[in-house]
């Protein structure tokens, strides 16, 4: 709802035997009343994402009966007392992104029927209490962002049912422990950001299921383990320089701030006592040899050097270019039964090269705009630094002066808009879910996990394109801006598409990542309603988000696609129904018409998960 007052104290007088009191995403204010104690048989309070202030009142121990405590996303200050310990049913605790400071308490680990535990976002400065660990059941735990201190313990191996741990963002030192490796069911282990020294555990290798491990921005040093190998699962593992620093394991180009490779031979003895021998038996031979090679070498030195000049380390890292005969012939010349897709700056051909792998050859049409030129430099600059499993892949490129292309990933199923408004394609609602996380994914890090923010530019459904497991890839970086680091805003003369466009990017050409989440919440409004915002029934006042503020939450069934919730049960188009409000609710924070009023990527994306997690648990 849209409140704008304070919890008043006489919700004390509503029933005692009253379970469940919602009130998330309703702009309430001030601080909780104390007489919410007296409703003593609540099992559940979601108070989430309000601008509740204060203190958490004391009275909340005498909930015996809660199971569920969610106060995120609000201003609550002060420290977590004892209260909470004595809630022996309470499964989820989330107060996260909220103002609390001091300890963690340590007879939080007495509170054994925790399940998820989300302490992230806040201002704790103790160590993690020894209790924590103790929590054998606990699934989820995130206490990022933090300042938290002190070593992580052997004694974390007994979290043996998590699936989830994010520690990052806090000053926790000393080594990785090498009991982390007893952690079987963990998903996702985020250390990054911290003050951690050695080696990655060799243990690390056993945690088979481990899709998504990130330990960036530490000073670990010595050998990646080769155990790393039997992750098979493994989606997203973040390393970078900085961490490396100091580790003589390490070796590669120097663009990588890494020492220089030294060939290194198994024989290196019985070489040198050859050596030694063959320069007694043949010095002069040896000499003549020598002086020969020399010079065959500077001739083919000064060639590669004319040929190749300043790209030679360049040459190390992107494939060789493909040439443009390849290229027309893997595309039967440019045929038109190829063509996947024509865009401002050129055309999409689908093509198959002679060691039959299939590629998507973007091709520029230079003659037609000097903006095309602009556009390919662009994505080159963009493409070859970025890596993430849901951005388009480029596997080569093709350049001269006259004709300019690149080779990308092919991805088979199309693109978003198709299968929204195709006749022959459908989404069903967890789909549309995951592949706006996806999205969401991409575009957290190009905004928050590469070393200069990267703005797309132009995010729309057409621009997302799908593999054969669903899995989106967002593509199309003709338009997009790399931020200076440091840098939060630039501006531009290049528009995007009408309808996603934020106010401050059409009006001024300003741009900055919080266009991207604009764009990004038009696109969520969109999946989910298949209404585009260029329809005819958007004019005047009326757009795409006022027409879907007029009915949610009340009202949602009358917004959403109406094939979401067809041919369903009753009790699955009520959860349909309910998890579609929250991502309008999260869609209207996403595309705010004031760019400051906007959350980041990296509150978004937590906040999706939460809804489908919602959903499916």
């Amino acid at each position: 709802n849209l409140f704008s007052g304070a919890l008043p104290s006489s919700i004390g007088n509503l029933s005692s035997h009253l379970e469940k009191f919602s009130a998330s995403y309703c702009g309430l204010k001030g601080r909780i009343p104390d007489e919410i104690g007296n409703l003593t048989s609540l099992i559940r309070v979601p108070l989430g994402s309000n601008y509740l202030s204060g203190n958490i009142p004391p009275t909340v121990k005498h909930l015996v009966n809660l199971q569920g405590l969610f106060l995120d996303n609000n201003s609550l200050s002060g420290s977590i007392t004892d209260d909470l310990c004595g809630l022996h049913s309470l499964s989820d605790l989330d107060l996260s992104s909220n103002k609390l400071s001091g300890s963690i308490p340590q007879c939080l680990g007495n509170v054994t029927s925790l399940r998820r535990l989300l302490l992230n976002s806040n201002m704790f400065t103790s160590s993690i209490p020894l209790g924590i660990w103790s929590l054998k059941d606990l699934l989820r735990l995130d206490l990022s962002a933090n300042s938290l201190i002190g070593f992580l313990p052997p004694e974390v191996d007994k979290l043996a049912a998590a699936n989830y741990i994010n520690l990052s963002l806090n000053q926790l030192s000393g080594s990785i422990p090498s009991t982390i490796g007893s952690l079987l069911n963990l998903v996702d282990l985020s250390l990054a950001r911290n003050r951690l020294e050695g080696s990655i555990p060799v243990s690390i290798g056993s945690m088979l299921g481990l899709e998504n491990l990130d330990v960036s921005f530490n000073n670990l040093s010595g050998s990646l383990p080769k155990s790393l190998q039997a992750l098979r699962y493994l989606n997203s593992f973040n390393v970078n320089s900085e961490s490396f620093k100091g580790n003589v394991a390490l070796c590669g180009i120097p663009r990588f701030n890494v020492q220089p490779c030294k060939v290194v031979s198994g024989r290196r003895s019985k070489g040198k006592k050859i050596g030694r021998a063959m320069f007694i038996l043949a010095g002069a031979v040896a000499l003549t040899t020598i002086l020969c090679l020399g010079f065959i070498f500077l001739r083919y030195r000064r060639r590669v050097v004319a040929t190749t000049g300043s790209d030679e380390i360049l040459s190390v890292v992107i494939p060789e270019r493909i040439s443009y005969y390849e290229l027309s012939r893997a595309t039967q010349e440019f045929n038109e039964s190829n063509l996947l897709g024509k865009g401002s700056f050129g055309s999409v051909y689908r093509g198959i090269l002679g060691d039959g792998n299939v590629v998507a050859v973007k091709v520029f049409q230079l003659q037609a705009d000097e903006a095309a030129y602009r556009s390919f430099d662009v994505e080159c600059e963009v493409l070859r630094n970025i890596r993430h499993r849901n951005l388009t892949k480029v596997i080569s490129s093709c350049s001269n002066e006259e004709f300019k292309a690149l080779v990308l990933e092919y991805v088979p199923k199309g693109s978003l808009e198709r299968w929204l408004y195709s006749h022959n394609c459908f989404l069903d609602f967890i789909q549309r879910m995951n592949i706006m996380i996806d999205v969401a994914s991409a575009l957290e890090y190009l905004h928050h996990g590469y070393g200069a923010p990267v703005v797309h530019c132009d995010v729309k459904p057409s621009n997302v394109l799908l593999d054969d497991e669903m899995v989106a890839h967002v593509s199309d970086f003709g338009i997009s801006k790399l931020l200076c680091e440091g840098g939060s805003v630039v501006l531009t003369n290049t528009l995007a598409t009408l309808g996603y466009i934020a106010p401050e990017y059409g009006l001024g050409g300003l741009v900055s990542t919080r266009c991207d989440v604009y764009s990004y919440g038009v696109m969520l409004m969109e999946t989910f309603t298949r209404k585009r915002p260029s329809e005819d029934m958007f004019v005047g006042d009326q757009s795409l988000q006022s027409w879907i503020r007029s009915s949610v939450p009340q009202s949602t069934y009358r917004v959403i696609d109406a094939n979401l919730v067809a041919n369903v049960y009753e009790e699955d188009g009520e959860k349909i129904l309910e998890s579609a409000a929250s991502i309008f609710e999260l869609a209207f924070k996403c595309s705010a018409e004031i760019s400051s009023d906007r959350i980041s990527m990296k509150e978004a994306l937590p906040e999706l998960e939460k809804i489908k997690r919602r959903f499916l648990g």
